[in-house]
C-alpha cells in the first residue's frame, strides 16, 4: 500500500512538469507572435496600428493559456 501512494506523488510531480511545458509553449507563441508583428510593421508601417490589436490581442490568448497551465499544475499539486 506504501508503494501505491510513493507512486501517486511522484506522477504528482511528472504531471506538474509536463503542466509546465503549456508555460512555454505560451511564451514561444508570444514570441512569435510579436515577431511576425514587427515584420508586418516593416513591410507595411501604415497599418501599425491594426497589426499592434491583432498582436496584443493574440499575446494575451496565450499567456492565458499558460496562466490556464500554471493553474492546472497547482490543482495537480493540492
Amino acid at each position: 500500500m506504501e508503494h501505491a501512494v510513493a507512486d501517486m506523488a511522484s506522477l504528482k510531480f511528472i504531471g506538474m512538469g509536463l503542466v509546465s511545458l503549456g508555460m512555454l509553449g505560451a511564451a514561444i507563441g508570444a514570441g512569435i507572435i510579436f515577431g511576425n508583428a514587427a515584420q508586418g510593421v516593416a513591410r507595411n508601417p501604415s497599418a501599425e496600428g491594426q497589426i499592434r490589436k491583432i498582436a496584443i490581442l493574440g499575446a494575451v490568448f496565450a499567456e492565458f493559456m499558460g496562466l490556464l497551465s500554471f493553474v492546472l499544475g497547482i490543482m495537480i499539486m493540492g
